[in-house]
């Protein structure tokens, strides 16, 4: 054999074990969130994982880190842009130090329905909306579901008037505090874990939340009243790094975005399914009544919080805003 032969059956096995050794190289995606498997949100989880070991065997794995497991809700983002992990699904509340932007989905009585906020997330706007935590570092994905959000209280919540002097507690947001204070309430920034302490000792008077977490939760077992208000979403934004998402190859990109599609979907259905289910067990428990409010009583309390929209049109934009009302 020449030697020129040689420097080509060695050139060819070295190009052999390098493609190898690139091909054995799985691209690993650790996502972490904060709740139960049994949520739609570990759900949603699982689902990803299972669709991409299906479809992308070999070349992406999925590690499911939920109930907080690897970090909360407060630390997740900054460990993201530090690389530690890679997908995560936050409450759209806890992005406000990132933009300003997706404090629409706070503003109060903004949307009808569940229906409405779909339209609004997955139209012009909505879109454009995953794209302004980009300057951080940051790229949302899609929206996650949990559901319209109720008033519980320890009183009857006919008028806005009723919920005067009394303290509720909220997550942590500028727009939340303004829609309380618009009806002259107190809200308090608490963590979602003491939600339930504070109201069985009677530290606060009331909450704010979704059917299947005061379901879950057991709000209702130590709230005597709750308000079918649907006055707000609680919704999640599945987030990831950008240097993260870019370094994947765009084929395998494009496969894992399509996983995450559908299994975002599968979630969200879970969660509308769950949002009744839950609220007719609260029913059937007796420990709570369920105050249904007329079209004029919820008149009263669209006019008492609108001026809150207003208040942060500057922030979100006013075009944002109008797109929203649009998806109604």
């Amino acid at each position: 054999m020449s030697l020129t032969n040689k420097m080509l059956g060695v050139t060819t096995a070295l190009l052999c074990a390098l493609s190898l050794n690139v091909s054995a190289e799985q691209i690993e995606i650790k996502f972490s969130h904060v709740v139960a498997e049994n949520t739609p949100k570990g759900q949603m989880a699982l689902k990803f994982k299972a669709l991409v070991e299906e479809r992308l065997a070999g070349q992406v794995v999925v590690k499911v880190f939920p109930n907080s497991q690897l970090f909360g809700d407060n630390k997740v983002l900054e460990a993201m842009q530090l690389g530690d992990v890679q997908l995560a699904a936050p409450s759209l509340s806890k992005f406000k130090k990132y933009t300003k932007k997706l404090q629409v989905f706070d503003l109060p009585f903004l949307f009808n329905d569940m229906a409405a906020v779909e339209r609004f997330q997955q139209g012009e706007h909505g879109q454009k909306l995953l794209n302004s935590i980009k300057r951080k570092g940051l790229q949302g994905l899609g929206y996650l579901h949990n559901g319209m959000k109720q008033l519980s209280s320890s009183a009857e919540m006919a008028t806005p008037a009723d919920l005067q002097g009394k303290k509720f507690r909220i997550m942590s947001s500028d727009v939340l505090a303004a829609q309380f204070h618009a009806v002259d309430a107190v809200p308090v920034k608490k963590p979602f874990s003491e939600v339930f302490t504070l109201l069985q000792t009677k530290a606060i008077d009331g909450q704010e939340n979704t059917w299947s977490n005061i379901y879950s939760k057991k709000f209702f077992e130590v709230q005597e009243h709750i308000t079918e208000s649907n006055h707000g979403v609680l919704d999640y934004l599945v987030v990831t790094s950008r240097d993260f998402w870019y370094s994947i190859p765009k084929d395998i990109r494009k496969d894992v975005k399509t996983a995450l599609d559908e299994a975002i979907a599968y979630g969200n259905e879970i969660a509308s399914q769950k949002s009744e289910v839950d609220k007719q067990r609260i029913v059937d428990s007796r420990r709570a009544t369920i105050k249904e409010l007329t079209n004029e009583e919820r008149q009263q309390w669209v006019e008492a919080m609108k001026p809150v929209w207003k208040r942060f049109e500057k922030q979100i934009g006013k075009k944002v805003i109008d797109a929203a009302i649009a998806a109604n």
